[in-house]
């Protein structure tokens, strides 16, 4: 799974990297620990607001980590839909109309993981390897993690209140490589930049299509290393966490 990551890239670098039109919503700081159900940055494509019929435009844009489907009673059940198995989001109610017309990209530095070993849980920090195939003139070290988002009407809110839509995302698990499966049994689904634009083009609709989509996805290359347990608290979150031990 994927329960906390590190996002620092500030915005005019994400606009960069993923060939941003609009930005939406203020920019977020830096975040060596980031944790669920706070804000994070995503790109997405939508078609304007005022516009439904005009050709889609790619957007960064804040949400909330942690899935809200539609039809939720209230946004409790958004911290337990962090992650998402890509191998059933065709499938479950909470994530399938979003796997149709709503996939989103969440950028991050690298993410953290915790392996079982002698009784304790040891803290790694993964990250894009020097081998990862790098095309000239990217930026290095932007994980682009799959994603699904979801827009939630708040009930409590007035239907004049700005902030009565809120906006929510998953990151999309798999089965872990060889090589990271002795940290944990699931990662995040990381695309390459070939398969970027397809993932976020909402006119590819048909769930056996985006079933394709994930069968393309190669596995990721990223490398390890073990960090402090001072990320085990989400009230820790400076560069240091990010230090190999």
């Amino acid at each position: 799974m994927c329960g906390r990551y590190a996002s620092t890239r500030s915005d005019s670098d994400l606009q960069a990297v993923f060939d941003i039109a609009e930005t939406v919503g203020a920019e977020v700081p830096p975040s060596y620990n980031v944790a669920p159900t706070q804000t994070v940055r995503t790109v997405l494509e939508r078609a304007p607001k005022d516009e439904p019929e005009a050709d889609a435009v790619r957007q960064l844009r804040s949400v909330r980590w942690g899935l809200i489907p539609s039809w939720a009673k209230d946004a409790k059940i958004g911290s337990r839909l962090i992650n998402a198995r890509s191998e059933t989001i065709t499938e479950k109610p909470s994530f399938k109309k979003a796997a149709s017309r709503r996939r989103c990209i969440v950028p991050a530095d690298g993410y953290y993981e915790w392996e079982k070993r002698d009784g304790a849980k040891v803290p790694y920090f993964l990250h894009e390897g020097l081998d990862s195939g790098r095309s000239a003139g990217s930026t290095p070290g932007v994980l682009a993690m799959a994603g699904l988002y979801e827009l939630w009407r708040d009930p409590t809110k007035a239907e004049d209140d700005e902030d009565r839509w809120v906006w929510s995302v998953t990151v999309l698990t798999s089965p872990a490589a060889d090589a990271l499966g002795h940290i944990h049994d699931r990662s995040p689904v990381v695309l390459p930049p070939e398969l970027r634009a397809s993932w976020l083009d909402p006119t590819v609709t048909d769930l056996g299509d985006v079933q394709d989509l994930l069968a393309a996805i190669p596995e990721p290359r990223l490398e390890p290393y073990e960090v402090s347990t001072a990320v085990n608290s989400v009230k820790n979150n400076s560069p240091e966490l990010l230090v190999p031990v």
